[in-house]
């Protein structure tokens, strides 16, 4: 029997739901704000709810929660990383940053990934499956509660790429931004894309104030060739064409994400060509240092480099920060933490056969 994931379900499906055992309508409103506004993690906290309802709950729902594999505090900048294990025995990660404006979770939408970026960690292993919009909450639930201090920011930029997981991605945002629940503002969402331009040009019909943030770092097709597979299916003018639609639609100016490559994608040459590519943009760079990982032999580019490559998109009229580095000693980077604790494991085995 295939159960309900209740944490899935909105308030007015929940009460559906309730109403189809045989349940009153004003029951949903109980267990919604449980589930969403008290964060409990079992039937049995529920303490308004009849015994009757809790053990009909637990037969014939799913409460969907993960549990914490390990947690890492970094020393330098007090980041915490988080491995959280599913149901099925997979493995996710979640970041939690702390800002003077607030905390910020950068949350997992997939298990791996298949986009294959060359510099990034997640996608080593491919895709194992997408994430389901409780499974994607309770990255939230679980860091909130374990911090005892409220999220403000909600970044979905660790494994996996969120347009791929579509349909659960806006079901996600819609429960973590509903009154009834953690009501996050929808401003205070970040989605993050390496440019599925059918996906883009349906998320800007959506009708939601989210920050769209599109994985560039290139300046032209054959770079981004080289660190992106995905360009090979969707030319650079077509995505920036499908961002311009975004904004267009939303009034929601872009962040272009920008990893900086030693000797790959960093040096003025660049930089001159991405000030031209993006001229009558909306939007702001976003550089980032790339977080070496081992099975790559991409290196981060020196200070000096960034600086110089800043400062001449600042000459060009570009909106330009330098993305301060979080957790480099905790495996901060997407994906780092997961491969660690798969390689660990494997190793583990094959040491036992």
């Amino acid at each position: 029997m295939n159960k309900t994931d209740i944490k899935s379900l909105d308030l007015q499906e929940l009460t559906e739901y309730l109403e189809s055992i045989g349940e009153k309508p004003f029951r949903a409103k109980q267990i919604y704000d449980w589930i969403h506004v008290k964060l409990v993690s079992d039937y049995d906290e529920m303490s308004n709810l009849s015994k009757t309802l809790r053990e009909k709950l637990k037969d014939e729902t799913e409460l969907i929660n993960l549990g914490v594999i390990e947690e890492r505090i970094s020393a330098v900048d007090g980041t915490r990383k988080y491995l959280f294990g599913l149901s099925d025995g997979n493995i996710i990660e979640s970041v939690l940053m702390k800002y003077k404006h607030g905390n910020s979770v950068c949350i997992s939408s997939q298990v791996g990934c298949r986009m294959g970026c060359r510099f990034c960690a997640s996608t080593l292993d491919g895709l194992e499956r997408n994430l389901k919009p409780s499974e994607m909450l309770d990255q939230i639930y679980r860091i909130q509660k374990i911090t005892g201090e409220r999220v403000s920011n909600v970044v979905v930029m660790g494994s996996g790429e969120p347009l791929d997981n579509y349909d659960n991605l806006l079901r996600f945002i819609r429960l973590l931004t509903d009154d009834n629940g953690l009501h996050i503002s929808q401003r205070n969402i970040t989605v993050s894309t390496c440019g599925l331009v059918p996906k883009i040009r349906a998320l800007a019909g959506e009708n939601l104030q989210i920050t769209l943030a599109l994985s560039l770092h290139a300046p032209n097709d054959q770079v981004r060739r080289e660190l992106m597979p995905i360009a090979r299916t969707y030319e650079l003018k077509d995505v920036l064409e499908a961002c311009q639609e975004y904004f267009e639609k939303t009034g929601r100016r872009l962040t272009f994400e920008y990893s900086l490559v030693k000797g790959v994608n960093d040096n003025l040459q660049e930089a001159r060509a991405l000030a031209d590519l993006l001229k009558g943009h909306q939007g702001h760079v976003n550089l980032i240092p790339v977080n070496p990982i081992k099975e790559r032999d991409y290196v981060q580019s020196d200070k000096k480099a960034i600086q110089s490559f800043k400062e001449y998109l600042e000459r060009k009229g570009i909106n330009v920060t330098v993305r301060r580095e979080m957790g480099r000693d905790i495996s901060g980077a997407c994906g780092q933490l997961r491969r660690g604790f798969l390689s660990s494991e494997m190793k583990e085995s094959e040491g036992k056969v």
